[in-house]
C-alpha cells in the first residue's frame, strides 16, 4: 500500500499511535516546562540521498538517526529532553509500511529517555525528507556553551570517533567486509544505523558543573569540525595527541591508518560529546565514562588547532569536515 492510496488523513491516522493522545489533536501541543529552567530548541534536517540512502539504511534506522541528531544536541547544551515534532515530507509512491518503520525507529529511541512526539505536519514532496525538532530545558547554570574553553582546559572525547564512517563504508562497499569479522562488521554498522545520544551523562557533567564551567558541542560533524568549532568560538588553540585519539590504532587494524585517521577526525555522525573542563575535572569525567573516554588534548592560548604525532605536528582543517554546498 502506498502513501498515495490512503492519503494524508489515513496516514495521519496511522502516524496518531505514535504520539501521547492527551497531547495530539488540536491545532498545537501545549507542554509544561519548570519556569526556573530555559527551553531549548533545536532542529535537524535529513534528506534522502544527502544524510541517508534507502539502498542502505532501513526505515527504522532513518527515523532512530533522526532523532539521535537532536537529542545529541541537546546533551551538547546540557539539556534534558522534553518532546520533539516531525515534519515529514513523502513521495506518493513511498510505502505506507516505510513510513510506519520510520516513526518505530524514531519511538523506540525516544523511549529511552521517555520522549514524546507532540505534534509535526507531513505534506508530498518529490524527495523523501524528515525534520525534527526536539525541545528540552535546562537551569542556567547547567548550560554547556561553545565560547567558554580556557587555555589549559583539557579536551575530553566521551567515546569512539569513525566507527560511524566504517560502517557507512561498509553499507556502500560491501566486499569490504570479506577481511572483517562478523562482530566488528555488525559494530561499525550498528554505530553509523543506530548511533546513541550521550544524555547518560547530563547527571555527571551537571555535578562538575556545580563548581566548574564545561564548554563542548557533540560531534555529529565530526571530531576535528568540534574541536575547532569550539576553538573559534572560544577565540584560543589546541593541541591534540594524535595516540590519545580513540579508535584510530583499532579501525587501523582493517583499514589504512590514513583512512582510519581521516574518519576519526572528519568522518562525523559518531554523536559523542567533546568537552573542555579543567584538568582535575577531566580525569574525574574519563574516569567515569569509563574504557571509551579520553582526554585526547588541551586548549592553548595560541589559536591554531594542532594534531601532534611524535616529533611531527599537522594543522586541522575545517575543510575536511562535512559541510553543505562545498
Amino acid at each position: 500500500m502506498k502513501v498515495k492510496d490512503i492519503g494524508e488523513q489515513g496516514l495521519l491516522k496511522k502516524l496518531k499511535s505514535f504520539c501521547p493522545h492527551d497531547i495530539i489533536g488540536d491545532d498545537a501541543a501545549v507542554l509544561s516546562i519548570n519556569p526556573q529552567q530555559k527551553l531549548v530548541v533545536t532542529t535537524d534536517v535529513l534528506v534522502d540521498g544527502i544524510h541517508f540512502s534507502q539502498t542502505t539504511t532501513p526505515p527504522e534506522s532513518v527515523g532512530w538517526r533522526a532523532i539521535a541528531a537532536n537529542l545529541s544536541d541537546l546533551a551538547a547544551m546540557g539539556a534534558s529532553p522534553l518532546g520533539v515534532t516531525v515534519g515529514l515530507a513523502v513521495p506518493g509512491h513511498l510505502s505506507v509500511d516505510w513510513v510506519e518503520h520510520l516513526y518505530q525507529g524514531m519511538s523506540h529511541l525516544l523511549a529511552e529517555y521517555n520522549t514524546p512526539i507532540v505534534g509535526g505536519d507531513i505534506c508530498r514532496s518529490e524527495v523523501t525528507s524528515v525534520s525534527i525538532t526536539a525541545l528540552g530545558e535546562v537551569y542556567p547554570n547547567r548550560i554547556i556553551k561553545r565560547s567558554t574553553a580556557q587555555p589549559g582546559d583539557v579536551i575530553v572525547t566521551t567515546g569512539y570517533h569513525g566507527m560511524s564512517r566504517g560502517g557507512l563504508e561498509l553499507l556502500l562497499n560491501p566486499s569490504l567486509a570479506n577481511n572483517l569479522g562478523q562482530d566488528i562488521r555488525d559494530r561499525l554498522i550498528k554505530a553509523h544505523q543506530y548511533p546513541k545520544p550521550r544524555l547518560d551523562l547530563l547527571p555527571h557533567l551537571w555535578e562538575i558543573m556545580e563548581t566548574h564551567t564545561i564548554t563542548g558541542m557533540d560531534s555529529s560533524d565530526g571530531l576535528g569540525d568540534a574541536i575547532m568549532q569550539i576553538c573559534a568560538m572560544s577565540e584560543v588553540g589546541a593541541q591534540i595527541q594524535l595516540s590519545q585519539l580513540p579508535c584510530v590504532s583499532m579501525l587501523s587494524q582493517w583499514f589504512s591508518s590514513a583512512q582510519a585517521l581521516n574518519w576519526v577526525l572528519y568522518g562525523g555522525e559518531d554523536f559523542e560529546l567533546v568537552l573542555c573542563l579543567a584538568e582535575e575535572m577531566g580525569q574525574k569525567l574519563v574516569k567515569t565514562i569509563g574504557q571509551e573516554g579520553k582526554i585526547i588534548g588541551k586548549i592553548i592560548e595560541k589559536k591554531s588547532v594542532i594534531l601532534i604525532d611524535g616529533n611531527q605536528e599537522e594543522a586541522l582543517s575545517l575543510d575536511k569536515s562535512f559541510q553543505h554546498f562545498s
